[in-house]
């Protein structure tokens, strides 16, 4: 099984390398440091490294208190942080700068995981979420670097994506000397997927232990005094293609109600913001912009959240929000985000990718679900409406937030076992 998979890896990465190319179009970061992919970079001459990989946006801010807890207990060891996407990378540079070395994990062929790990000599391997490449388990195993899978989620979609190669993936599973599982659920699936029960803990989510930066309400005060402290506003964070539209037709309908009302919008990946704006200049808004008004004017109706990073004071601005990647079969972003700051919050039908931390506030009465992308005008307008509601909703939010820290400190545990072995 493991040479018929290197074999395909091998005969996929010319269609790899095209679509690199292909994506290096509209994004011009997949044309610079491709060669990284392949674990050509020059050696930054350390050893010991400890290694976490965090494939994109969500996932490096998943493991932001994680790698602080690294680099405050192991000040002495250097810091790899490896991402696939350049929006990853960038959120890398955005919060660590310098501290950490950054490169793209290489593709998991045999030559390019030999030579990236003979570039950052791991003493620990650390894979945030869902990661299982099997060259490059095994490579860990054959150098004895100790692997963990940490904030370990498996969707049911994930889980029958991985079953047909079900005996090379338990294989690599057995690479793996701790798997610490956001829930009973993922843990049950890690199981399943033929993970040894004894290496799985269940130890909560690290995103409920991100830090909650200390002037975002501040900031998202100083926002509302700058648009009006009485217009309605919502914001529709991490967007995704085919929820755009949606969310603009849901704001015509605010708009019959509050003809002043705000909409922030914020689309998940750069490549959309210009296609963003321009949707909603066609549809008839006055539009601002984050890169060429800096912050909403009391004439705009829609403004586009055209950077990276920037979310929460926006999210402590805003009256409700709603959290993309759900009205489309994506599975979700971090609904955290915005129950840190009290923020009520609501989700389309699809939110796999957290589906218990979305249960949890749901039941608790911190965030309501919206079943259609038609439905959802209807549901931003019963919130704008009845502000003791969403009082109690941002209330229970951040109660669930509160209760639930502490991965980190269990997950940095695990790992200070793991390195005195």
């Amino acid at each position: 099984m493991l040479y018929l998979y290197t074999l395909a890896m091998y005969l996929v990465t010319p269609i790899i390398v095209l679509r690199l190319l292909a994506r290096g179009v509209r994004y011009r970061d997949y044309h610079k440091r491709w060669r990284e992919r392949f674990g050509f970079f020059e050696a930054p001459g350390f050893a010991g490294s400890l290694w976490v990989h965090a494939v994109s946006v969500g996932e490096v801010n998943a493991a932001e208190p994680l790698i602080k807890a690294l680099r405050n207990d192991y000040p002495n060891a250097p810091l790899v942080v490896t991402t696939v996407t350049p929006t990853g990378s960038e959120r890398v540079r955005q919060l660590f700068g310098d501290s950490v070395f950054h490169v793209y994990l290489p593709y998991d062929l045999p030559f390019a995981v030999t030579r990236f790990m003979r570039r950052v000599r791991p003493r620990l391997a650390i894979i945030v979420e869902t990661e299982i490449w099997p060259n490059l388990y095994f490579a860990c195993r054959n150098r004895g670097i100790p692997l963990m899978i940490v904030n370990a989620r498996l969707s049911e979609r994930s889980l029958r994506g991985y079953k047909p190669m079900g005996s090379l993936v338990a294989r690599a599973l057995g690479c793996v000397s701790q798997i610490a599982a956001q829930s009973r659920t993922d843990a049950a699936r890690y199981r399943e997927l033929g993970a040894d029960p004894e290496k799985i803990v269940v130890t909560g989510n690290l995103k409920f232990d991100m830090p909650v930066p200390y002037d975002a309400e501040l900031k998202g005060d100083e926002l509302r005094h700058q648009w009006g402290r009485l217009r309605p506003a919502w914001i529709a964070g991490s967007t995704h293609e085919g929820e755009e539209l949606p969310v603009l037709e849901a704001h015509l309908e605010v708009l019959t109600r509050w003809p002043d009302a705000l909409l922030l919008i914020a689309p998940r990946h750069p490549e959309r913001f210009k296609l963003v704006e321009n949707s909603a200049r066609s549809l008839g808004f006055t539009v601002g912009t984050r890169s060429a008004d800096r912050v909403p004017s009391a004439s705009h109706q829609v403004f586009v959240i055209d950077a990276m990073g920037e979310l929460m004071p926006f999210y402590a601005a805003s009256d409700l929000a709603f959290v993309g990647g759900s009205l489309v079969p994506i599975g979700g972003h971090n609904v955290l985000e915005p129950a840190a700051l009290s923020t009520p919050v609501l989700v389309g039908p699809h939110t796999f990718n957290f589906e218990e931390i979305t249960l949890t506030l749901i039941q608790e009465g911190g965030a309501t679900r919206v079943s259609s992308a038609e439905e959802l005008g209807a549901h931003v307008l019963q919130l704008l409406r009845d502000e003791p509601r969403r009082d109690r909703m941002g209330m229970v939010a951040r109660i669930v937030f509160d209760s639930e820290r502490g991965a980190v400190k269990r997950v940095m545990g695990m790992i200070d076992r793991l390195l005195q072995e």
